[in-house]
């Protein structure tokens, strides 16, 4: 019993404490994302937060170091709307596969990537392009 309460009390400290991410960090977020609503945060590593949010009425997330270092912004987006370049790559070896979810990432390490979830039948596939069409993940 005594070791559930601890456990108990570690967990209500830990969330209460996701939620709060350093003054930096707001700030930085605030200055990248001035129209930001409906605003969160996470923990998303032992040194990075995560903010999800609205941004002209879609849904993104940021991540941040802990020094207020952005690191990446992802969002989903429709399919209609990746490059040309990644549909026709994603055409020309999945053909009979259907997307079913596509995301844009922008990251201050990697630049933009467009992450593409297939589906066919029961099998599922994630696969990874640069805007130019060329695969980084398969």
């Amino acid at each position: 019993m005594k070791k559930l309460l601890i456990m108990s009390i570690v967990f209500i400290c830990s969330c209460a404490f996701a939620g709060t991410p350093p003054d930096v960090v707001k700030k930085a977020f605030v200055k990248k994302f001035p129209t930001a609503t409906k605003v969160s945060w996470g923990v998303e590593g032992p040194k990075e937060w995560e903010a999800e949010f609205t941004l002209e009425g879609s849904r993104i997330s940021a991540n941040f170091s802990e020094d207020g270092t952005w690191l990446e912004t992802e969002g989903e987006i429709k399919a209609i709307n990746l490059p040309k370049a990644v549909l026709a790559a994603v055409k020309s070896k999945y053909s009979d596969w259907k997307i079913a979810e596509a995301d844009k990432t922008e990251s201050s390490k990697h630049g933009t990537i467009y992450e593409v979830d297939l589906k066919k039948g029961m099998k599922s596939k994630s696969l990874a392009f640069k805007e130019n069409g060329m695969p980084i993940k398969e």
